[in-house]
């Protein structure tokens, strides 16, 4: 299972390290020997010079240089990492035999080989590693083009190249590998105009070509569909603007030689985090509601000729980290929404000609006469130095949103890669993904060739204390020795305490008895697993704590320490409703949307995902802010003393269609977030498989009436907030999500996506609807649609 890395890095795009539990006696002779020849070649130093034959290779502990990874006593993963201290290679050393040597491990998936110099023609030879699915060779010194015989290699999943000096056109056969996802080949010397074969390489994920001349225009990408990181940044692409897919996460296309009109494509993209398009010649009308796209944190068109009037009520995503509009021929006012004092927001805006309020801008008779000009401003020197402060902003900035967004692309393609893998039953080494033994004390080493982005800052952004091991003394001390006053909750479960941490945080103790008695190391494994789920939509646990029987050192309780989340549930604010809690319709939304982000981090959030967490409305809780948190997932710690809630299980589908329902586990979520999604529309409580049917039925009927009918079926308390649009777009959804047949369900992707897309809409018709209306808008609690 999942090792439990520290950090993550930017080049590699795929999370190579992972544990199962696995025992292992020695490799066969021909993989030793293969191993030992490695050795020699790359002149491994001294500390190396221990290996026997009789040497346990499985088991033993990664070095800062080598680490080894098997699966049933098979080599199934090679990492050679080196920097300045790597010892130099031999004056007679070949690179070819080095390849032939490791085609020598049949049985090999994984193999890296970075920054330990080597130089020359990648040889023809690497085609013969055939069970090869992650391939990364990154910082050496390779030129000559990519050999065509890795196109032989159709278990590739992942090709990573970047820093090197490899030249010629990116090849067209590339798209005859039908497993590659994610291929990077940046800062090299590849050369020419991209290959119209692109467009047809529907598994791609990642496509990074960046720091390369090339040139021309990009083939046509809107039919790559998984596709969600581009980075062209730092060539020679252009005129037109590409056309691009709508499930992007990461656009970059920053200095490129672009000087089109942007497509309008931008504004579906719902999922877009980050956009750069800057240092290019883009020009037209820019479109403020770019500003308002619901998963955006950064925004970088500065360097440009783009032309518009901006003015002060235009709304932005409360989430964006990082706004560059400089360089550019604006005019009118900053959006109100980009003058907020907020310290962690960027904004920069020199060098348009905006209000003259603002400093270092044109007057307004440059933006008029210059704006499609290719001239040159009388202020250049100054406003260069500006825009230097602007770039090195932007790739601060931008350096953690990209790398965010590669972390959630990676864990996303190895949790559907496992899973199907998991689901088809197959053993065989040659086709399963590598789930091998590695120690996680040393997996910081593995990935010590690029950027980093650090566990603690990713969780320091929730505000949940980092994950510790607590003493018995100290629950005892935040529950008043457990006193039945901080009791909030029992069950098979056991019992739920209310306690305050010395520091003043508020916890919820969950108090585990254990049936069995085993030792400490034995639940290590699912702590970790535990401890890894901490996301803003979840219900995180910040620690734990053993308590053990004297007579053996057994567990005999586990103490689990949660965030409180003190706002009840999602229930009380949508069917059961209190006074003061009603749920606006645009709340409803936003909640929808925390609830499916909370799924998906389930499922991709750690390898493998964790599917099938039977969710409840009641499961959904709200913190301070009135943001959903999951309380319930489906891990064996958290589940081993659970039961089955004898109201709400009818809820699920009936019996006779589990059989359809074996093997897909996340349609199972899938499903429960179309009852959640259904007690929110309709704001009555959802108790039985029958209540699900009959407002499924009025939900499919209301779709063929008028505006006015389908209102009907809402709540009362807020049927008259809602916009048609948004409220159709919820019943096709919610209709899909309650299909009896797994298949027909939607990814939890296409769900975030209708919801966004909702989302979007209903924002559209509230501000028509309030200037038609001609008064004050009066703006519901915001809400965070984004994680």
């Amino acid at each position: 299972m999942a090792a439990k890395p520290a950090v993550f890095t930017l080049n590699f795009l795929f999370l190579l390290v992972f544990l199962l539990p696995h025992c292992s006696n020695q490799l066969q002779p021909s993989q030793y020997e293969a191993l030992e020849r490695i050795k020699q070649l790359l002149n491994f130093p001294q500390e190396l010079s221990s290996w026997s034959e009789n040497q346990d290779f499985c088991n033993s502990e990664p070095t800062q240089i080598l680490t080894l990874a098997c699966y049933q006593d098979n080599i199934t993963q090679l990492h050679v990492t080196g920097n300045y201290w790597f010892p130099h290679l031999s004056q007679d050393f070949s690179t070819a035999a080095l390849f032939s040597n490791i085609a020598a491990l049949p049985f090999l998936k994984v193999l890296s080989l970075v920054s330990i110099g080597l130089k020359g023609p990648l040889p023809s030879g690497i085609g013969e590693l055939s069970s090869l699915e992650i391939l990364n060779i990154s910082s050496n010194s390779f030129n000559g083009s990519i050999p065509r015989e890795i196109s032989s290699m159709r278990n590739l999943q992942t090709l990573i190249l970047d820093h090197n000096s490899f030249t010629g056109e990116v090849p067209e056969w590339l798209s005859s590998l039908p497993a590659l996802s994610v291929l990077s080949l940046k800062n090299n010397s590849f050369s020419g105009s991209l290959p119209d074969a692109l467009s047809e390489m529907i598994a791609l994920r990642a496509l990074v070509l960046s720091g390369n001349n090339l040139s021309g225009q990009v083939p046509g990408l809107h039919n790559l569909t998984n596709l969600q990181v581009l980075d062209l940044e730092n060539n020679n692409l252009g005129p037109q603007f590409p056309s691009l897919p709508k499930k992007l996460v990461s656009l970059v296309l920053r200095k490129n030689k672009f000087h089109s009109v942007v497509s309008d494509e931008l504004g579906s993209c719902y999922q877009l985090k980050k956009l750069d398009i800057s240092l290019n010649e883009l020009v037209g009308l820019f479109s403020p509601s770019i500003l308002s796209l619901p998963s955006l944190t950064y925004l970088d068109i500065g360097g440009n000729k783009f032309t518009g009037k901006l003015s002060e009520n235009i709304s932005c995503n409360a989430e964006l980290a990082f706004v560059n509009l400089s360089e550019n021929r604006l005019t009118g006012e900053l959006p109100d929404c980009l003058q907020s004092s907020s310290r962690s927001r960027v904004v920069l805006y020199n060098g348009n000609c905006l209000s003259r309020r603002y400093q270092d801008q044109h007057p307004l008779s440059f933006c008029h006469s210059e704006a499609l000009a290719v001239g040159i401003s009388p202020h250049k020197e100054d406003e260069k130095r500006g825009y230097d402060k602007a770039v090195l902003a932007s790739s601060m900035v931008g350096g953690i949103v990209g790398a965010t967004a590669l972390l959630g692309l990676a864990f996303l393609f190895v949790k559907r890669e496992f899973a199907k893998q998991h689901r088809h039953g197959n053993k065989d080494p040659h086709t399963r993904l590598i789930v091998d033994k590695i120690s996680p004390a040393n997996t910081l080493q593995l990935l010590k060739d690029a950027r980093y982005i650090s566990e603690t800052m990713k969780l320091g952004a929730l505000g949940i204390p980092l994950y510790r091991t607590f003493v018995l003394d100290e629950l005892k001390e935040a529950t008043n020795n457990f006193n039945a006053l901080n009791l909030i909750g029992e069950g098979s479960y056991g019992q739920v305490y209310k306690g305050w941490l010395i520091d003043g945080t508020a916890v919820a103790i969950r108090s585990m008895k254990v049936k069995r008695r085993h030792g400490i190391h034995t639940y290590t494994h699912q702590l970790e697993l535990v401890a890894k789920l901490r996301h803003c939509h979840l219900v995180s646990a910040i620690g734990h704590c053993f308590e053990c029987c004297q007579d053996d050192s057994s567990v005999s309780r586990i103490f689990l320490v949660f965030e409180y989340v003190p706002n009840g549930t999602l229930r009380s604010f949508v069917s059961d409703v209190q006074p003061g809690q009603k749920f606006t319709w645009k709340q409803r939304i936003g909640a929808a949307v925390g609830v499916a982000r909370g799924i998906q981090f389930l499922h991709t959030g750690i390898v493998p995902g964790v599917y099938s967490n039977r969710l409840k409305i009641t499961d959904v809780l709200l913190d301070h802010d009135l943001h959903v948190k999951i309380s319930k997932y489906n891990l064996p710690l958290l589940a081993e003393n659970r039961r089955l809630d004898e109201v709400e299980v009818s809820t699920r589908v009936p019996k006779q269609d589990f059989v359809s329902m074996f093997g897909c586990e996340e349609k199972d979520d899938v499903y429960d977030f179309g009852v959640i999604l259904l007690e929110i529309i309709v704001g009555r409580t959802i108790v039985s498989f029958s209540d699900i049917s009959i407002s499924k039925d009025i939900l499919s009927v209301s779709l063929t009436a008028d505006s006015i009918a389908r209102r009907s079926i809402v709540n009362p308390a807020v049927h008259k907030d809602c916009s048609d649009d948004s409220l159709k777009t919820l019943i096709e959804l919610c209709i899909r999500c309650l299909s009896t047949v797994p298949s027909e369900r939607p990814s939890v992707e296409d769900v975030l996506w209708n919801l966004l897309f909702a989302a979007q809409v209903q924002e559209m018709w509230h501000r028509e609807s309030s200037s038609n209306r001609d008064s004050p808008v009066h703006h519901a609690p915001s809400v965070n649609l984004t994680v």
